[in-house]
């Protein structure tokens, strides 16, 4: 089973800051079907994504925006995001691991 992880593992408030899982992702990972495995890898990498992160202009995936009614990051600790701009995009989880907690 292939898997994102690089043995860097450090829960940064809902995301490892090895792999950029969410811990649900990663708990859950061994019972999930190959193309939930594959979304998310995708997603990691890059090529799924929804738009551009305003933050650091790499590609990013809000589920929201692909249609679902509910948001990987929902599962995440709250971040401040006041510093950021107000054009409401979402983060990469990359550039939200970084922002603090609220």
């Amino acid at each position: 089973m292939k898997s994102p992880c690089i043995a860097a593992c450090k829960n940064n408030a809902g995301i490892c800051s090895g792999c950029h899982r969410i811990i649900k992702e990663i708990i859950e990972w061994r019972k999930m079907e190959e193309s939930k495995h594959s979304n998310i890898m995708r997603a990691l990498s890059g090529e799924r994504y929804t738009h551009e992160c305003p933050s650091c202009n790499q590609p990013a995936h809000c589920d929201l925006a692909a249609g679902k009614t509910q948001c990987w990051c929902f599962d995440l600790e709250t971040r401040d995001l006041s510093s950021q701009s107000s054009d409401h995009s979402c983060l990469c989880r990359h550039c939200l691991a970084a922002q603090p907690v609220a």
